[in-house]
């Protein structure tokens, strides 16, 4: 493992890093049953699979999490409308990919980036109905929690407008409430997992704690928080047994098997074997669950032998600096 000294901590690398690793990971058991990955576990980093692709090769949850943050790091700011070009580009023109094409688009975020590519209009792109309600948002939210999470720390943002500028960043592709409020429990994590102290589990509690308490205040939000009724007591949730949790593209199922994973697991490695041998949704499980773990255990607790074999890395990692 690297060592390295906390001043010089990084959480970008760490967040961003960790969801990449955890893309790679799972991209090629994507869509595989729990059943079919455990008569061959996933104890490594491996290419092929489902797509057909090398070793190391992340797909579009990083992708789009990358747009976004080159974004950030050009605009000094969320810029939606830049963000949604970026997308644009990388659906059009293989930009923010490891080869060049990009690959592994879900339905509804297709749908929304043409959308946008045909009427310019970020208002009107994201789909609002309760079927639009799949991961295709959160796996890529990192980047704009980050970016919150840096501007609260400044005393620049109240968290009424951190969770505007995430619902608005959600809402590009996946502009229904249920979705944004998982994007934005999501943010409240993060910011647990940086600021508080405790062990993962008694951080991520406290970031639920804080994001639930910040929904319940409007009652508009009361019939979508219901959905996430499971998580209010992770020390309880964590002890739900694997046939219980379901690590499907819906939203609530995401978020459910990312925080089992995180909580049943004591390293940066074991949480991502755990949520990747889940099955079925596996890149962007991996990708979510990977974002929370790489914040907490630190860049330099990802696997040497997984870093070593991810593809562009000095590119991703630079951007990251």
């Amino acid at each position: 493992m690297r060592i390295h000294e906390e001043g010089n901590k990084n959480i970008w690398l760490d967040g961003i890093m960790g969801v990449v690793v955890g893309d790679a990971l799972g991209c090629p058991v994507q869509f595989m049953s729990r059943e079919e990955i455990a008569r061959h576990p996933v104890t490594k980093m491996l290419g092929h699979g489902t797509y057909d692709m090398p070793v190391g090769t992340w797909t579009d949850d990083s992708s789009m999490a990358l747009a976004a943050l080159v974004s950030i790091r050009e605009r000094g700011k969320i810029d939606l409308e830049d963000i949604m070009s970026r997308f644009g580009e990388w659906i059009t023109e293989g930009k923010y990919t490891p080869f060049g094409k990009a690959f592994d688009i879900g339905n509804g975020t297709m749908k929304a980036i043409l959308c946008y590519l045909k009427d310019r209009d970020i208002r009107t792109c994201g789909g609002t109905t309760e079927h639009d309600n799949g991961n295709g948002s959160l796996m890529r939210i990192m980047p704009t929690c980050l970016y919150c999470y840096t501007r609260q720390k400044a005393g620049k943002l109240t968290d009424e407008q951190a969770v505007s500028l995430i619902h608005g960043a959600a809402g590009l592709t996946h502009n229904h409430l249920r979705g944004q409020i998982a994007c934005g429990l999501y943010y409240f994590m993060v910011r647990a997992v940086l600021d508080s102290g405790g062990d993962l589990a008694r951080r991520l509690d406290k970031g639920l704690d804080d994001g639930f308490e910040f929904y319940g205040r409007d009652a508009r939000n009361l019939t979508e928080l219901q959905y996430y009724g499971r998580i209010h007591d992770l020390s309880e949730f964590k002890e739900l047994p694997a046939e219980m949790i379901r690590s499907t593209g819906y939203v609530v199922d995401t978020l459910e098997a990312v925080l089992w994973s995180l909580c049943r697991s004591g390293s940066f490695e074991e949480t991502l074997l755990t949520a990747v041998n889940l099955g079925d949704d596996t890149d962007t499980v991996g990708a979510i669950a990977g974002g929370l773990a790489g914040l907490y255990y630190g860049y330099e607790n990802i696997p040497d032998d997984w870093l070593d074999v991810i593809k562009r890395r000095e590119w991703v990692e630079s951007i990251c600096r």
